[in-house]
């Protein structure tokens, strides 16, 4: 009996799948993070991308001839808010969930690239942006164009490592694109 106790002791038939099983689950989680990262710095390029394809829009008066014919401020406003909602949503494809996307659009009032110091990016209990009054401007002024998006991680610690913040289960994204818009009005000759 003895004979065969440690004849079944010196027996390694199943050494490498309970090895495996040892290193699986820290294996799998560290291939999971490294694709959840990668995903996640490429939605951040997409939404600068989408941003300054909407700057790009607004800068050619693009976003501003939608609401040609209109005369109500607020249907103007909401014409133009559409217009470029419907652009930053068309060049983020499936990479992001478009509804998720905050956004603001502002007609900065000093018409310079220096003022952009005094539109500091503001957020609500919850990390949400709050957005400024929605304004693309006329021809020659100065816009600033901000998007915002929280990507959730789904692998464990990810999101901690990344943020200083415990219990944060997110990271956001910021792009900031700021603009001249050309002289699309045909009243002006050039810009300042």
């Amino acid at each position: 009996m003895i004979k065969g106790i440690n004849r079944w002791l010196r027996r390694d038939d199943g050494v490498t799948a309970i090895e495996f099983s040892l290193v699986a689950l820290p294996m799998f989680l560290m291939i999971f993070g490294v694709i959840e990262l990668a995903m996640f710095f490429a939605s951040g390029t997409v939404l600068e991308g989408a941003s300054t394809e909407a700057g790009r829009r607004i800068r050619t008066g693009q976003v501003a001839g939608v609401a040609e014919g209109l005369t109500d401020p607020q249907a103007i406003e909401d014409a133009e808010r559409q217009a470029f909602e419907d652009l930053l949503c068309d060049n983020v494809g499936i990479m992001m969930d478009c509804s998720l996307i905050q956004y603001e659009v502002i007609h900065m009032n000093a018409d310079t690239f220096a003022d952009a110091s005094n539109y500091e990016p503001e957020y609500d209990e919850n990390g949400d942006l709050v957005p400024h009054p929605f304004s693309v401007g006329g021809a020659c002024d100065v816009i600033m164009i901000r998007a915002a998006y929280k990507w959730n991680f789904l692998t464990p610690f990810i999101s901690t490592m990344l943020t200083a913040s415990s219990g944060v289960d997110y990271v956001s994204h910021l792009s900031t694109v700021i603009i001249r818009t050309e002289p699309y009005d045909t009243s002006s000759s050039s810009c300042p």
